[in-house]
């Protein structure tokens, strides 16, 4: 760590977030002023709809601590994150919500944690806040699935953390087109530690995610980082093989045995079962060579249109 630049960059994606973007900036500021923690505030705009990069052109006039860039359309939140990773300047870098749902107090403790000499610092959930049953239990498979797959305890993870500029440099030189931030920020390493917060309520808007959205986002990201399911594709041909085998010794037995009937229903079932997981098995494949198709074509995470402030 560099004494002479503690300067803490805090990175905020914004998506249709016109209403928050005031609030979120003088409660940061407020914070961050009052510990005297040198800072700048860099808004990613992701392609929203409404005037929310309006809002964050008008703040920077007024305030030389705020950076804003403005995205060409909406490329994801992930682009969003590693585009101000990108332009940050600071010693380390902090990700959290505009709709400050991650607590902005707790950076003053993820920054004192980071002067002790930690390179990452993880904001880990004690609670998800209010949600629907079935969208805690969808959340909740999906971290199961995504632990098990990168052996990487992601039970409770977020995209609220804090990395030294060691750590961002790390992230910004993989050149994968579709990174998944909370596992690639727990995979490259470095001296880390968690803290726990709460989910705050938003005070003004709705959440972005849609049900589809999330699943979208759930299939990218598992696919993105694990080859797990081309393996269950295989896993899938040993067992339908050996069930195939079981059946046909159960056959070849009937027939000899002149127990034999006619059996049009278990061949239709059969068919069907295989028919399935073929179609399952080669959606799986068609899903990779897509990525691997997008991967070639070297296509920019992100496009930036517009930027304002320093």
């Amino acid at each position: 760590m560099n004494p002479s630049n503690k300067t803490l960059s805090v990175i905020i994606p914004s998506y249709n977030e016109e209403a928050m973007i005031q609030t979120t900036f003088q409660t940061v500021k407020k914070i961050l002023s009052e510990s005297q923690i040198p800072f700048e505030i860099i808004f990613v705009d992701d392609g929203s709809r409404d005037r929310t990069y309006q809002e964050i052109s008008r703040l920077s006039k007024d305030n030389p601590e705020v950076q804003g860039i403005s995205f060409s359309r909406n490329f994801g939140k992930e682009s969003a994150i590693f585009a101000g990773l990108a332009e940050a300047k600071g010693a380390c870098c902090v990700i959290m919500d505009c709709d400050l749902q991650h607590p902005p107090c707790t950076i003053i403790e993820m920054y004192h944690l980071w002067e002790q000499g930690y390179e990452v610092v993880e904001g880990v959930k004690t609670s998800r806040g209010k949600e629907s049953a079935f969208h805690h239990l969808c959340a909740n498979g999906f971290y199961a699935i995504i632990s098990r797959l990168t052996h990487i305890d992601m039970a409770n993870a977020s995209d609220f953390k804090l990395l030294d500029r060691q750590a961002v440099d790390a992230l910004l030189a993989m050149p994968e087109r579709a990174p998944f931030f909370r596992a690639l920020s727990s995979w490259i390493g470095f001296c880390s530690i968690q803290v726990p917060f709460e989910v705050q309520e938003r005070t003004v808007g709705t959440s972005k995610w849609s049900m589809w959205s999330l699943t979208k986002y759930a299939i990218r990201n598992i696919t993105s980082f694990s080859g797990a399911p081309m393996q269950a594709v295989t896993l899938l041909g040993w067992i339908m093989l050996v069930f195939s085998l079981v059946l046909g010794i159960q056959s070849l037995y009937r027939y000899f045995t002149g127990t034999a009937q006619e059996g049009f229903t278990t061949v239709i079932l059969l068919l069907l079962i295989i028919g399935s997981i073929l179609m399952i098995s080669l959606g799986i494949i068609g899903h990779y060579i897509s990525r691997i198709y997008d991967e070639i074509k070297r296509r920019p995470k992100y496009i930036i249109s517009r930027r304002c402030g320093k």
